[in-house]
Protein backbone atom coordinates (compact mmCIF):
# COMPACT_ATOMS: atom_id res chain seq x y z
CA UNK A 1 0.00 0.00 0.00
CA UNK A 2 1.41 3.49 -1.27
CA UNK A 3 1.14 6.07 1.04
CA UNK A 4 -1.54 8.03 -0.57
CA UNK A 5 -3.54 4.95 0.26
CA UNK A 6 -2.54 4.63 3.50
CA UNK A 7 -2.92 8.30 4.02
CA UNK A 8 -6.79 7.76 3.01
CA UNK A 9 -7.30 4.74 4.98
CA UNK A 10 -6.35 6.63 7.95
CA UNK A 11 -8.36 9.74 7.17
CA UNK A 12 -11.15 7.09 6.74
CA UNK A 13 -10.29 5.77 9.87
CA UNK A 14 -10.48 8.87 11.49
CA UNK A 15 -13.92 10.09 9.96
CA UNK A 16 -15.51 7.08 11.19
CA UNK A 17 -14.39 6.87 14.68
CA UNK A 18 -13.20 10.09 15.24
CA UNK A 19 -12.02 10.93 18.80
CA UNK A 20 -13.71 11.39 22.48
CA UNK A 21 -14.66 14.73 24.46
CA UNK A 22 -14.75 14.81 27.86
CA UNK A 23 -13.17 13.65 31.16
CA UNK A 24 -11.71 9.95 31.41
CA UNK A 25 -13.08 8.13 34.55
CA UNK A 26 -11.54 7.98 37.21
CA UNK A 27 -13.29 5.75 40.08
CA UNK A 28 -13.65 8.52 43.24
CA UNK A 29 -12.12 7.57 46.31
CA UNK A 30 -14.05 6.96 49.32
CA UNK A 31 -12.89 7.43 53.38
CA UNK A 32 -11.75 4.25 54.48
CA UNK A 33 -10.41 2.81 57.90
CA UNK A 34 -7.98 -0.17 58.29
CA UNK A 35 -10.28 -2.35 59.78
CA UNK A 36 -13.38 -2.74 61.74
CA UNK A 37 -13.57 -1.25 64.51
CA UNK A 38 -15.74 -3.73 66.56
CA UNK A 39 -13.81 -7.31 65.46
CA UNK A 40 -11.12 -8.11 67.14
CA UNK A 41 -8.17 -10.05 66.02
CA UNK A 42 -9.41 -13.17 67.16
CA UNK A 43 -13.02 -12.48 67.38
CA UNK A 44 -14.21 -14.60 64.42
CA UNK A 45 -12.51 -17.53 62.78
CA UNK A 46 -12.95 -18.92 58.70
CA UNK A 47 -15.62 -21.68 59.12
CA UNK A 48 -15.77 -24.42 56.46
CA UNK A 49 -19.15 -22.79 55.38
CA UNK A 50 -17.47 -19.10 54.93
CA UNK A 51 -14.76 -17.65 53.72
CA UNK A 52 -13.13 -14.01 53.24
CA UNK A 53 -14.04 -12.88 49.92
CA UNK A 54 -11.13 -12.67 47.18
CA UNK A 55 -11.24 -10.09 44.40
CA UNK A 56 -10.14 -12.44 42.18
CA UNK A 57 -12.47 -15.31 43.33
CA UNK A 58 -15.22 -15.25 40.40
CA UNK A 59 -16.93 -18.53 42.43
CA UNK A 60 -20.22 -18.53 43.62
CA UNK A 61 -20.69 -18.46 47.31
CA UNK A 62 -24.50 -16.98 47.42
CA UNK A 63 -26.26 -19.90 49.34
CA UNK A 64 -25.02 -18.09 52.74
CA UNK A 65 -27.94 -19.23 54.25
CA UNK A 66 -26.36 -22.60 54.61
CA UNK A 67 -23.88 -21.97 57.34
CA UNK A 68 -26.81 -21.79 59.98
CA UNK A 69 -27.68 -25.76 59.35
CA UNK A 70 -31.03 -25.78 59.19
CA UNK A 71 -32.66 -28.37 56.92
CA UNK A 72 -35.95 -25.77 56.10
CA UNK A 73 -34.27 -22.30 55.52
CA UNK A 74 -31.88 -24.36 52.58
CA UNK A 75 -35.03 -25.62 51.08
CA UNK A 76 -37.24 -22.49 51.74
CA UNK A 77 -34.76 -19.73 50.52
CA UNK A 78 -34.19 -21.08 46.76
CA UNK A 79 -37.44 -20.21 46.14
CA UNK A 80 -36.81 -16.58 46.37
CA UNK A 81 -35.10 -16.77 43.02
CA UNK A 82 -37.49 -18.75 41.16
CA UNK A 83 -41.12 -17.35 42.83
CA UNK A 84 -40.38 -13.76 43.87
CA UNK A 85 -42.37 -11.75 42.12
CA UNK A 86 -40.72 -8.52 43.33
CA UNK A 87 -37.67 -9.63 42.06
CA UNK A 88 -39.16 -10.42 39.03
CA UNK A 89 -39.62 -6.44 38.73
CA UNK A 90 -36.01 -6.25 39.20
CA UNK A 91 -35.34 -9.01 36.37
CA UNK A 92 -37.37 -7.11 34.23
CA UNK A 93 -35.71 -3.94 34.60
CA UNK A 94 -32.22 -5.35 33.88
CA UNK A 95 -33.62 -6.47 31.08
CA UNK A 96 -34.61 -2.97 29.86
CA UNK A 97 -31.23 -2.12 30.67
CA UNK A 98 -29.42 -4.22 28.39
CA UNK A 99 -31.96 -3.79 25.52
CA UNK A 100 -30.77 -0.15 25.92
CA UNK A 101 -27.27 -0.64 24.88
CA UNK A 102 -28.27 -2.81 21.75
CA UNK A 103 -30.10 0.24 21.02
CA UNK A 104 -27.20 2.25 21.16
CA UNK A 105 -25.00 0.39 20.03
CA UNK A 106 -27.14 0.38 16.70
CA UNK A 107 -26.18 4.39 15.92
CA UNK A 108 -22.81 3.32 15.33
CA UNK A 109 -24.12 1.75 12.06
CA UNK A 110 -25.78 3.64 9.06
CA UNK A 111 -29.65 2.79 8.65
CA UNK A 112 -30.78 1.86 5.79
CA UNK A 113 -34.56 2.61 4.92
CA UNK A 114 -36.74 1.68 1.90
CA UNK A 115 -39.79 4.07 0.74
CA UNK A 116 -41.48 3.28 -2.64
CA UNK A 117 -44.27 5.02 -4.03
CA UNK A 118 -46.74 5.21 -6.72
CA UNK A 119 -48.85 7.99 -7.54
CA UNK A 120 -50.50 9.91 -10.39
CA UNK A 121 -51.85 13.47 -10.87
CA UNK A 122 -54.06 15.11 -13.15
CA UNK A 123 -53.20 19.05 -13.48
CA UNK A 124 -56.70 21.19 -13.99
CA UNK A 125 -56.70 22.19 -17.62
CA UNK A 126 -57.68 26.00 -15.82
CA UNK A 127 -54.39 26.38 -13.81
CA UNK A 128 -52.48 29.75 -13.97
CA UNK A 129 -50.04 29.46 -16.79
CA UNK A 130 -50.70 25.80 -18.30
CA UNK A 131 -49.65 25.38 -21.79
CA UNK A 132 -52.42 23.58 -23.66
CA UNK A 133 -50.49 22.87 -26.57
CA UNK A 134 -48.05 20.54 -24.84
CA UNK A 135 -48.78 16.74 -24.64
CA UNK A 136 -49.37 15.17 -21.40
CA UNK A 137 -49.02 18.66 -19.69
CA UNK A 138 -51.87 18.26 -17.21
CA UNK A 139 -50.78 14.63 -15.65
CA UNK A 140 -48.12 12.78 -14.71
CA UNK A 141 -47.59 9.22 -13.07
CA UNK A 142 -44.75 8.47 -10.88
CA UNK A 143 -43.05 5.51 -9.49
CA UNK A 144 -40.25 5.46 -6.96
CA UNK A 145 -38.32 2.53 -5.71
CA UNK A 146 -35.66 4.14 -3.66
CA UNK A 147 -32.87 3.15 -0.84
CA UNK A 148 -32.12 5.55 1.76
CA UNK A 149 -28.88 5.43 3.66
CA UNK A 150 -28.13 7.69 7.05
CA UNK A 151 -25.03 7.68 8.72
CA UNK A 152 -24.19 10.06 11.43
CA UNK A 153 -20.42 9.72 11.84
CA UNK A 154 -19.31 9.79 15.60
CA UNK A 155 -16.45 12.36 15.50
CA UNK A 156 -16.54 13.41 19.03
CA UNK A 157 -17.19 10.53 20.60
CA UNK A 158 -21.10 10.84 21.39
CA UNK A 159 -22.57 7.82 20.40
CA UNK A 160 -19.46 5.53 22.01
CA UNK A 161 -20.33 7.15 25.29
CA UNK A 162 -23.55 6.82 25.30
CA UNK A 163 -23.29 2.91 24.41
CA UNK A 164 -21.01 3.10 27.16
CA UNK A 165 -23.28 4.95 29.64
CA UNK A 166 -25.92 2.37 28.49
CA UNK A 167 -23.92 -0.45 29.21
CA UNK A 168 -22.44 1.07 32.85
CA UNK A 169 -26.34 1.61 33.42
CA UNK A 170 -27.00 -2.26 32.57
CA UNK A 171 -24.08 -3.46 35.10
CA UNK A 172 -25.56 -1.27 37.59
CA UNK A 173 -28.87 -2.32 37.29
CA UNK A 174 -27.54 -6.16 37.50
CA UNK A 175 -25.77 -4.96 40.50
CA UNK A 176 -29.37 -3.95 42.26
CA UNK A 177 -31.10 -6.92 40.86
CA UNK A 178 -28.25 -8.51 43.25
CA UNK A 179 -29.03 -6.07 45.82
CA UNK A 180 -32.96 -7.12 45.97
CA UNK A 181 -32.08 -10.73 45.63
CA UNK A 182 -29.57 -10.50 48.59
CA UNK A 183 -32.24 -8.19 50.79
CA UNK A 184 -35.54 -10.46 50.40
CA UNK A 185 -33.17 -13.20 50.75
CA UNK A 186 -32.10 -11.72 54.59
CA UNK A 187 -35.93 -10.95 54.73
CA UNK A 188 -36.91 -14.38 54.32
CA UNK A 189 -33.92 -15.70 56.69
CA UNK A 190 -34.92 -13.12 59.81
CA UNK A 191 -39.16 -14.07 59.32
CA UNK A 192 -37.64 -17.37 59.28
CA UNK A 193 -35.90 -17.51 62.49
CA UNK A 194 -38.89 -14.91 63.82
CA UNK A 195 -40.81 -17.74 63.07
CA UNK A 196 -38.71 -20.50 65.13
CA UNK A 197 -38.20 -17.89 68.06
CA UNK A 198 -42.39 -17.64 67.91
CA UNK A 199 -42.11 -21.82 68.01
CA UNK A 200 -39.87 -21.64 71.26
CA UNK A 201 -41.71 -19.14 72.77
CA UNK A 202 -44.67 -20.56 72.11
CA UNK A 203 -43.84 -24.37 73.83
CA UNK A 204 -42.18 -22.18 76.57
CA UNK A 205 -45.61 -20.64 77.43
CA UNK A 206 -47.64 -23.92 76.44
CA UNK A 207 -45.34 -25.62 79.43
CA UNK A 208 -46.31 -22.59 81.08
CA UNK A 209 -50.00 -23.09 81.04
CA UNK A 210 -49.32 -26.58 82.12
CA UNK A 211 -47.60 -25.48 85.31
CA UNK A 212 -49.59 -23.22 85.73
CA UNK A 213 -52.69 -25.34 85.72
CA UNK A 214 -50.94 -27.36 88.20
CA UNK A 215 -50.48 -24.56 90.42
CA UNK A 216 -53.72 -23.65 90.58
CA UNK A 217 -55.25 -27.11 91.40
CA UNK A 218 -53.40 -27.43 94.47
CA UNK A 219 -54.06 -23.80 95.35
CA UNK A 220 -58.07 -24.38 94.76
CA UNK A 221 -57.40 -27.60 96.74
CA UNK A 222 -55.39 -25.75 99.90
CA UNK A 223 -58.23 -23.65 99.61
CA UNK A 224 -61.11 -26.31 99.92
CA UNK A 225 -59.41 -27.71 102.85
CA UNK A 226 -58.91 -24.56 104.79
CA UNK A 227 -55.74 -24.37 104.52
CA UNK A 228 -55.35 -21.62 101.61
CA UNK A 229 -57.30 -18.01 101.76
CA UNK A 230 -59.22 -16.94 98.36
CA UNK A 231 -56.90 -14.78 97.30
CA UNK A 232 -54.27 -17.12 96.33
CA UNK A 233 -57.12 -18.99 94.25
CA UNK A 234 -57.77 -15.85 92.76
CA UNK A 235 -54.07 -15.32 92.04
CA UNK A 236 -53.18 -18.93 90.74
CA UNK A 237 -56.06 -17.79 87.99
CA UNK A 238 -54.72 -14.45 87.63
CA UNK A 239 -51.65 -16.17 86.79
CA UNK A 240 -53.13 -19.01 84.47
CA UNK A 241 -55.88 -16.67 82.33
CA UNK A 242 -52.91 -14.53 81.30
CA UNK A 243 -50.29 -17.69 80.44
CA UNK A 244 -52.52 -17.93 78.48
CA UNK A 245 -53.26 -14.47 76.73
CA UNK A 246 -49.66 -14.48 76.01
CA UNK A 247 -49.12 -17.98 74.40
CA UNK A 248 -52.65 -16.94 71.98
CA UNK A 249 -50.66 -13.82 71.42
CA UNK A 250 -47.50 -15.91 70.57
CA UNK A 251 -49.94 -18.12 67.81
CA UNK A 252 -50.99 -14.60 65.98
CA UNK A 253 -47.80 -13.47 65.69
CA UNK A 254 -46.40 -16.68 64.49
CA UNK A 255 -48.95 -16.80 62.24
CA UNK A 256 -48.31 -13.61 60.52
CA UNK A 257 -44.33 -14.90 59.92
CA UNK A 258 -45.66 -17.88 58.14
CA UNK A 259 -47.95 -16.12 55.97
CA UNK A 260 -45.10 -13.38 55.49
CA UNK A 261 -43.08 -16.43 54.06
CA UNK A 262 -45.66 -17.46 52.14
CA UNK A 263 -45.07 -14.49 49.85
CA UNK A 264 -41.59 -14.04 49.66
CA UNK A 265 -42.01 -17.64 48.52
CA UNK A 266 -44.08 -16.74 45.94
CA UNK A 267 -46.94 -18.64 47.39
CA UNK A 268 -50.50 -17.83 48.73
CA UNK A 269 -50.66 -18.16 52.30
CA UNK A 270 -53.35 -20.66 52.44
CA UNK A 271 -51.23 -22.53 50.33
CA UNK A 272 -48.45 -22.69 52.37
CA UNK A 273 -47.31 -24.29 56.12
CA UNK A 274 -44.21 -23.83 57.94
CA UNK A 275 -43.56 -26.96 59.93
CA UNK A 276 -42.80 -26.14 63.87
CA UNK A 277 -39.29 -25.91 64.66
CA UNK A 278 -38.47 -23.76 68.46
CA UNK A 279 -35.36 -21.91 67.74
CA UNK A 280 -32.30 -23.35 69.50
CA UNK A 281 -29.30 -22.62 68.01
CA UNK A 282 -26.25 -20.37 68.40
CA UNK A 283 -25.04 -17.85 65.27
CA UNK A 284 -22.21 -19.35 63.05
CA UNK A 285 -18.80 -17.62 63.05
CA UNK A 286 -18.96 -14.80 60.34
CA UNK A 287 -15.79 -13.86 59.43
CA UNK A 288 -16.12 -9.73 58.44
CA UNK A 289 -12.87 -8.97 56.78
CA UNK A 290 -11.50 -5.25 56.06
CA UNK A 291 -13.46 -2.41 54.58
CA UNK A 292 -11.93 -2.36 51.29
CA UNK A 293 -12.80 -5.74 50.48
CA UNK A 294 -16.62 -4.81 51.18
CA UNK A 295 -16.49 -2.43 48.20
CA UNK A 296 -15.86 -5.76 46.19
CA UNK A 297 -18.61 -7.80 47.90
CA UNK A 298 -21.96 -5.03 48.04
CA UNK A 299 -23.31 -5.10 45.15
CA UNK A 300 -25.55 -1.99 46.42
CA UNK A 301 -21.79 -0.17 46.22
CA UNK A 302 -21.20 -1.70 42.87
CA UNK A 303 -24.69 -0.16 41.16
CA UNK A 304 -23.21 3.09 43.06
CA UNK A 305 -19.96 3.35 41.73
CA UNK A 306 -20.94 2.24 37.81
CA UNK A 307 -23.33 5.13 37.85
CA UNK A 308 -20.52 7.42 38.64
CA UNK A 309 -19.33 6.23 35.59
CA UNK A 310 -22.33 6.83 33.78
CA UNK A 311 -22.27 10.32 34.75
CA UNK A 312 -18.78 10.91 33.50
CA UNK A 313 -19.76 9.39 30.15
CA UNK A 314 -22.94 12.13 30.61
CA UNK A 315 -20.38 15.00 31.00
CA UNK A 316 -18.62 13.86 27.65
CA UNK A 317 -22.28 13.75 25.65
CA UNK A 318 -23.37 17.25 27.15
CA UNK A 319 -19.74 18.18 25.53
CA UNK A 320 -20.28 16.69 22.07
CA UNK A 321 -23.29 19.00 21.73
CA UNK A 322 -20.89 21.91 21.81
CA UNK A 323 -18.85 20.44 18.12
CA UNK A 324 -20.27 19.87 14.47
CA UNK A 325 -22.63 16.67 13.77
CA UNK A 326 -21.28 15.42 10.61
CA UNK A 327 -23.53 13.48 8.73
CA UNK A 328 -23.34 11.09 5.55
CA UNK A 329 -26.95 10.57 3.65
CA UNK A 330 -27.42 8.89 0.31
CA UNK A 331 -29.95 7.12 -1.55
CA UNK A 332 -29.93 4.89 -4.71
CA UNK A 333 -33.09 3.72 -6.65
CA UNK A 334 -34.90 3.61 -9.67
CA UNK A 335 -37.62 5.93 -10.89
CA UNK A 336 -40.00 5.73 -14.10
CA UNK A 337 -43.59 7.27 -15.43
CA UNK A 338 -44.66 3.52 -16.00
CA UNK A 339 -43.94 -0.35 -14.81
CA UNK A 340 -42.64 -0.32 -18.71
CA UNK A 341 -40.02 2.08 -18.49
CA UNK A 342 -39.07 1.59 -14.37
CA UNK A 343 -36.01 -0.34 -14.77
CA UNK A 344 -34.38 0.70 -17.92
CA UNK A 345 -30.89 2.05 -17.34
CA UNK A 346 -31.79 5.56 -17.63
CA UNK A 347 -34.20 5.25 -14.67
CA UNK A 348 -31.83 4.69 -12.46
CA UNK A 349 -30.82 7.54 -9.81
CA UNK A 350 -28.60 8.30 -6.75
CA UNK A 351 -27.23 10.67 -4.53
CA UNK A 352 -24.61 10.84 -1.75
CA UNK A 353 -23.39 13.67 0.00
CA UNK A 354 -22.25 14.81 3.88
CA UNK A 355 -24.07 17.41 5.99
CA UNK A 356 -22.27 19.36 8.41
CA UNK A 357 -24.69 20.95 10.89
CA UNK A 358 -23.76 23.24 13.91
CA UNK A 359 -25.82 25.39 16.45
CA UNK A 360 -25.03 29.17 16.44
CA UNK A 361 -27.17 30.21 19.38
CA UNK A 362 -29.14 28.32 21.87
CA UNK A 363 -29.38 30.79 24.52
CA UNK A 364 -27.02 28.80 26.52
CA UNK A 365 -29.05 25.70 26.17
CA UNK A 366 -26.10 23.10 25.85
CA UNK A 367 -24.45 25.03 28.70
CA UNK A 368 -27.04 24.35 31.10
CA UNK A 369 -26.98 20.36 29.52
CA UNK A 370 -23.23 20.76 30.39
CA UNK A 371 -23.61 22.40 33.89
CA UNK A 372 -26.29 19.54 34.72
CA UNK A 373 -24.50 16.73 33.60
CA UNK A 374 -21.66 17.73 36.07
CA UNK A 375 -23.90 18.45 38.99
CA UNK A 376 -25.28 14.93 38.54
CA UNK A 377 -21.91 13.34 38.34
CA UNK A 378 -21.12 14.96 42.13
CA UNK A 379 -24.29 14.02 42.91
CA UNK A 380 -23.39 10.55 41.96
CA UNK A 381 -20.23 10.68 43.54
CA UNK A 382 -21.73 11.92 46.70
CA UNK A 383 -24.16 8.91 46.52
CA UNK A 384 -21.36 6.64 46.13
CA UNK A 385 -19.28 7.48 48.94
CA UNK A 386 -22.66 7.84 51.59
CA UNK A 387 -23.34 4.17 49.99
CA UNK A 388 -20.09 2.93 51.43
CA UNK A 389 -20.51 4.91 54.40
CA UNK A 390 -23.87 3.11 54.97
CA UNK A 391 -22.36 -0.03 54.42
CA UNK A 392 -19.40 0.65 56.72
CA UNK A 393 -22.15 1.59 59.52
CA UNK A 394 -24.19 -1.37 58.72
CA UNK A 395 -21.11 -3.97 59.60
CA UNK A 396 -20.04 -2.33 63.13
CA UNK A 397 -23.25 -2.47 63.81
CA UNK A 398 -24.00 -5.95 63.48
CA UNK A 399 -20.46 -7.15 64.39
CA UNK A 400 -21.09 -4.85 67.90
CA UNK A 401 -24.64 -6.21 68.57
CA UNK A 402 -23.25 -9.80 67.84
CA UNK A 403 -20.29 -9.03 70.17
CA UNK A 404 -22.88 -7.65 73.32
CA UNK A 405 -25.60 -9.92 72.79
CA UNK A 406 -23.50 -12.95 73.48
CA UNK A 407 -22.18 -11.34 76.72
CA UNK A 408 -26.04 -10.52 77.12
CA UNK A 409 -26.86 -14.05 76.74
CA UNK A 410 -24.45 -15.39 79.29
CA UNK A 411 -25.93 -13.41 81.83
CA UNK A 412 -29.19 -13.79 80.80
CA UNK A 413 -28.61 -17.66 81.15
CA UNK A 414 -27.20 -17.37 84.85
CA UNK A 415 -30.12 -14.98 85.81
CA UNK A 416 -32.80 -17.66 84.28
CA UNK A 417 -31.61 -20.14 86.28
CA UNK A 418 -31.13 -18.43 89.37
CA UNK A 419 -35.20 -17.49 88.36
CA UNK A 420 -36.14 -20.88 88.29
CA UNK A 421 -34.34 -21.96 91.35
CA UNK A 422 -35.74 -19.37 93.30
CA UNK A 423 -39.43 -20.08 91.92
CA UNK A 424 -38.42 -23.61 93.10
CA UNK A 425 -37.70 -22.75 96.57
CA UNK A 426 -40.82 -20.33 97.14
CA UNK A 427 -43.14 -22.91 95.26
CA UNK A 428 -41.84 -25.60 98.45
CA UNK A 429 -42.07 -22.88 101.04
CA UNK A 430 -45.70 -22.15 100.24
CA UNK A 431 -46.31 -25.53 100.24
CA UNK A 432 -44.78 -26.03 103.64
CA UNK A 433 -47.09 -23.21 104.65
CA UNK A 434 -43.90 -20.89 105.45
CA UNK A 435 -44.58 -18.11 102.47
CA UNK A 436 -47.88 -16.58 101.01
CA UNK A 437 -48.58 -17.47 97.37
CA UNK A 438 -47.76 -13.93 96.32
CA UNK A 439 -44.30 -14.57 96.39
CA UNK A 440 -44.89 -17.34 94.57
CA UNK A 441 -46.69 -15.35 91.54
CA UNK A 442 -43.66 -12.75 91.92
CA UNK A 443 -41.32 -15.94 91.26
CA UNK A 444 -43.40 -16.87 88.68
CA UNK A 445 -43.25 -13.78 86.74
CA UNK A 446 -40.09 -13.09 87.10
CA UNK A 447 -39.09 -16.64 85.88
CA UNK A 448 -40.87 -16.38 83.02
CA UNK A 449 -39.84 -13.15 81.84
CA UNK A 450 -36.36 -14.43 82.11
CA UNK A 451 -36.62 -17.40 80.57
CA UNK A 452 -38.68 -15.21 77.29
CA UNK A 453 -35.76 -13.32 77.54
CA UNK A 454 -33.40 -16.59 77.17
CA UNK A 455 -35.15 -16.94 73.66
CA UNK A 456 -35.64 -13.34 72.56
CA UNK A 457 -31.82 -12.82 72.49
CA UNK A 458 -31.33 -15.91 70.96
CA UNK A 459 -33.65 -14.47 68.26
CA UNK A 460 -31.50 -10.99 68.07
CA UNK A 461 -28.20 -13.22 67.88
CA UNK A 462 -29.40 -15.00 64.67
CA UNK A 463 -30.91 -11.71 63.11
CA UNK A 464 -27.82 -10.13 63.73
CA UNK A 465 -26.05 -12.36 62.11
CA UNK A 466 -27.93 -12.57 58.72
CA UNK A 467 -28.14 -8.73 58.67
CA UNK A 468 -24.01 -9.11 59.19
CA UNK A 469 -23.97 -11.52 56.32
CA UNK A 470 -26.38 -8.87 54.30
CA UNK A 471 -23.89 -6.18 55.27
CA UNK A 472 -20.76 -8.23 53.75
CA UNK A 473 -22.42 -8.78 50.72
CA UNK A 474 -23.82 -12.24 51.13
CA UNK A 475 -21.02 -13.65 49.39
CA UNK A 476 -21.18 -11.64 45.88
CA UNK A 477 -18.50 -10.20 44.40
CA UNK A 478 -17.73 -7.37 41.98
CA UNK A 479 -16.31 -10.13 39.69
CA UNK A 480 -19.87 -10.88 38.72
CA UNK A 481 -21.35 -8.12 37.34
CA UNK A 482 -21.87 -9.22 34.15
CA UNK A 483 -19.28 -8.24 31.07
CA UNK A 484 -21.16 -6.30 28.43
Amino acid sequence: MNARASAAVGLATLLLTGCMVGPKYVKPSVPMAPGFKEAAPDTFKESSGWRTAQPADTAQRGEWWTIFGDAQLNSLEPLIAAENQNLKVAEAQSGEARALIRYNHASLFPTVGAAPSVGGVRYSSNRPYFNTNSVNSNGVSDIQLPLDLNYEIDLWGRIRRSVSASREEAQASAADLQTALLSLQAELAVDYFEARTADAQEKLLNDTVKDYEEAYRITNNRFEGGVAPQSDVDQAKTQLEAAKVEANDITLLRAQYEHAIAVLTGKPPASFTLLTAPLDARPPAIPPGLPSELLQRRPDIAAAERRVAEANDRIGIARAAFFPTLSLSGAVGVEGSSLLNLFNPSSLLWSIGPTLSQTVFDAGRRKAVSEQANASYDETVASYRQTTLTAFQQVEDNLAALRVLNQEAEHQHQATQAAQSAQQIFNNRYVGGIDTYLQVVTAQTTALTNERNDIDIMRRQMDASVLLIKALGGGWDIANLPQL
